[in-house]
Protein backbone atom coordinates (compact mmCIF):
# COMPACT_ATOMS: atom_id res chain seq x y z
CA UNK A 1 0.00 0.00 0.00
CA UNK A 2 1.50 3.42 -1.03
CA UNK A 3 2.18 6.28 1.82
CA UNK A 4 -0.33 8.35 0.47
CA UNK A 5 -3.16 5.64 0.30
CA UNK A 6 -2.23 4.55 3.81
CA UNK A 7 -2.32 7.92 5.21
CA UNK A 8 -6.06 8.71 3.66
CA UNK A 9 -6.82 5.21 5.05
CA UNK A 10 -5.40 6.77 8.52
CA UNK A 11 -7.75 9.72 7.88
CA UNK A 12 -10.60 8.47 7.21
CA UNK A 13 -10.35 5.76 10.39
CA UNK A 14 -10.09 9.53 12.28
CA UNK A 15 -12.80 11.01 10.65
CA UNK A 16 -15.20 8.04 11.17
CA UNK A 17 -14.14 7.61 15.20
CA UNK A 18 -14.89 11.80 15.47
CA UNK A 19 -17.96 11.38 13.05
CA UNK A 20 -18.71 8.31 15.92
CA UNK A 21 -18.16 11.17 18.54
CA UNK A 22 -20.32 13.61 16.48
CA UNK A 23 -23.31 11.23 16.94
CA UNK A 24 -23.69 11.56 20.60
CA UNK A 25 -22.38 15.52 20.37
CA UNK A 26 -25.64 15.69 17.77
CA UNK A 27 -27.94 13.69 19.75
CA UNK A 28 -27.34 15.10 23.21
CA UNK A 29 -27.89 18.28 21.48
CA UNK A 30 -31.27 17.17 19.90
CA UNK A 31 -32.49 15.88 23.14
CA UNK A 32 -31.51 18.97 23.99
CA UNK A 33 -33.21 21.07 21.89
CA UNK A 34 -36.06 18.74 22.26
CA UNK A 35 -36.61 19.17 26.03
CA UNK A 36 -34.55 22.21 26.73
CA UNK A 37 -35.55 24.76 24.23
CA UNK A 38 -39.75 22.96 23.31
CA UNK A 39 -38.29 22.35 19.49
CA UNK A 40 -39.52 19.34 17.52
CA UNK A 41 -38.22 16.85 15.98
CA UNK A 42 -37.04 18.79 13.11
CA UNK A 43 -36.11 22.06 13.84
CA UNK A 44 -34.45 20.01 17.23
CA UNK A 45 -32.58 18.64 14.57
CA UNK A 46 -31.34 21.70 12.70
CA UNK A 47 -29.67 22.90 15.77
CA UNK A 48 -28.49 19.71 16.94
CA UNK A 49 -26.78 19.30 13.35
CA UNK A 50 -24.76 22.79 13.75
CA UNK A 51 -23.62 22.34 17.02
CA UNK A 52 -22.46 18.40 15.86
CA UNK A 53 -21.04 19.81 12.71
CA UNK A 54 -18.96 22.11 14.55
CA UNK A 55 -17.59 19.36 17.25
CA UNK A 56 -16.54 17.23 14.50
CA UNK A 57 -14.82 20.58 12.72
CA UNK A 58 -12.61 21.59 15.56
CA UNK A 59 -11.39 17.21 16.02
CA UNK A 60 -10.93 16.84 12.37
CA UNK A 61 -8.98 20.46 12.56
CA UNK A 62 -6.79 19.23 14.88
CA UNK A 63 -6.86 15.19 15.26
CA UNK A 64 -7.27 14.19 11.42
CA UNK A 65 -5.94 16.74 9.29
CA UNK A 66 -3.74 18.90 11.67
CA UNK A 67 -4.68 22.03 10.33
CA UNK A 68 -3.64 25.25 11.70
CA UNK A 69 -5.11 27.91 9.06
CA UNK A 70 -7.28 30.55 10.28
CA UNK A 71 -10.26 28.96 11.80
CA UNK A 72 -13.12 31.41 10.94
CA UNK A 73 -13.19 31.28 7.80
CA UNK A 74 -12.17 26.87 7.41
CA UNK A 75 -15.12 27.04 10.07
CA UNK A 76 -17.73 28.63 7.43
CA UNK A 77 -16.52 26.28 4.28
CA UNK A 78 -16.74 23.62 6.65
CA UNK A 79 -20.23 23.98 7.22
CA UNK A 80 -20.91 25.25 3.92
CA UNK A 81 -19.70 21.49 2.37
CA UNK A 82 -20.84 19.51 5.10
CA UNK A 83 -24.39 21.27 4.66
CA UNK A 84 -24.50 19.40 1.46
CA UNK A 85 -23.83 15.80 3.22
CA UNK A 86 -26.39 17.12 5.91
CA UNK A 87 -29.25 17.11 3.20
CA UNK A 88 -28.75 14.02 2.93
CA UNK A 89 -27.99 12.88 6.42
CA UNK A 90 -30.99 15.17 7.38
CA UNK A 91 -33.30 13.37 4.81
CA UNK A 92 -32.68 10.18 6.07
CA UNK A 93 -33.24 11.23 9.87
CA UNK A 94 -36.76 13.12 8.51
CA UNK A 95 -37.98 10.10 6.49
CA UNK A 96 -37.22 7.90 8.97
CA UNK A 97 -38.66 9.94 11.99
CA UNK A 98 -41.51 10.61 10.05
CA UNK A 99 -42.65 6.76 8.58
CA UNK A 100 -40.74 4.92 11.71
CA UNK A 101 -42.50 5.31 14.98
CA UNK A 102 -39.48 3.41 16.77
CA UNK A 103 -36.96 6.34 15.20
CA UNK A 104 -39.63 8.90 15.78
CA UNK A 105 -39.81 7.89 20.05
CA UNK A 106 -35.69 7.30 19.63
CA UNK A 107 -34.59 9.69 17.45
CA UNK A 108 -30.98 8.98 17.91
CA UNK A 109 -31.38 5.83 15.39
CA UNK A 110 -32.33 8.55 13.03
CA UNK A 111 -29.22 10.78 13.84
CA UNK A 112 -27.22 7.82 13.78
CA UNK A 113 -28.95 6.21 9.72
CA UNK A 114 -28.30 10.16 8.87
CA UNK A 115 -24.94 10.55 10.01
CA UNK A 116 -23.72 7.00 8.20
CA UNK A 117 -25.51 8.35 5.00
CA UNK A 118 -23.40 11.26 4.92
CA UNK A 119 -19.75 9.91 5.91
CA UNK A 120 -18.20 9.42 2.33
CA UNK A 121 -19.32 12.84 0.93
CA UNK A 122 -18.06 14.71 4.18
CA UNK A 123 -14.84 13.27 4.07
CA UNK A 124 -14.20 13.60 0.68
CA UNK A 125 -15.53 17.60 0.55
CA UNK A 126 -13.79 17.90 4.42
CA UNK A 127 -10.17 16.05 2.78
CA UNK A 128 -10.07 17.91 -0.57
CA UNK A 129 -11.90 21.37 0.18
CA UNK A 130 -11.53 22.10 3.56
CA UNK A 131 -8.11 20.76 4.67
CA UNK A 132 -7.05 20.73 1.61
CA UNK A 133 -3.03 21.00 2.19
CA UNK A 134 0.12 20.72 -0.06
CA UNK A 135 0.28 17.07 1.55
CA UNK A 136 -3.43 15.88 0.08
CA UNK A 137 -2.97 17.32 -3.52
Amino acid sequence: MSDARRQTLHEFLRFSIIGTLGVFVDSGALYGAMHGLGLDHYSGRLVSWVVAATFTWAMNRRFTFKDDRPAVVQWAKYLATASIGGVVNYGVYAGLVAFTPVVAAYPFLGVAAGSISGLAFNFTSSKWLVFRTHKNS
